[in-house]
């Protein structure tokens, strides 16, 4: 049975939010792989990232098990697509059952083929939208 202390962890997309989530995990002391198609987001990780990179596309089931992924406490999808991240989850949760899969969400629209699967997701669109709504009626109702 695994340990379920979500020590070993693998982020697909070294984009701004994969690579700043990887960063504070590595600080954290866990133990991280990266995986990417393009080796120049690789620079976005800090000189201190201790984690694994690897450069290839995550659809590819090969790819997943290099990055170890049967004994991956979490996955992390947030890779620019949608399509992409909900393939990676799927596989994720399903084929070798990873203890907590998230994926990032980009467009609302697809909540709810990923709420249909189970995929427990993040949308910074939904984030967004909702921390400025609050802001804007917060600021309103403190001036009447």
């Amino acid at each position: 049975m695994k340990k379920n202390n979500m020590e070993y962890i693998i982020v697909v997309g070294c984009g701004r939010t994969g690579s700043h989530l990887a960063n504070l995990l590595s600080k954290a002391g866990k133990s991280v792989v990266i995986i990417d198609k393009e080796e120049k987001k690789f620079q976005k990780l800090s000189e201190e990232f201790s984690g694994f990179m690897l450069e290839a596309d995550a659809i590819e089931i090969d790819v997943l098990e290099q990055a170890k992924i049967a004994k991956a406490d979490v996955l992390i999808t947030a890779a620019a697509d949608d399509s992409t991240n909900m393939m990676i989850a799927q596989v994720a949760t399903k084929i070798y059952e990873v203890p907590l899969v998230l994926a990032r969400v980009i467009d609302p629209a697809e909540i709810p083929v990923y709420e249909a699967l189970e995929i427990q997701i993040i949308s910074p669109t939904i984030l967004s939208a909702q921390l400025l709504y609050e802001l804007i009626v917060g600021k309103h109702k403190e001036e009447k």
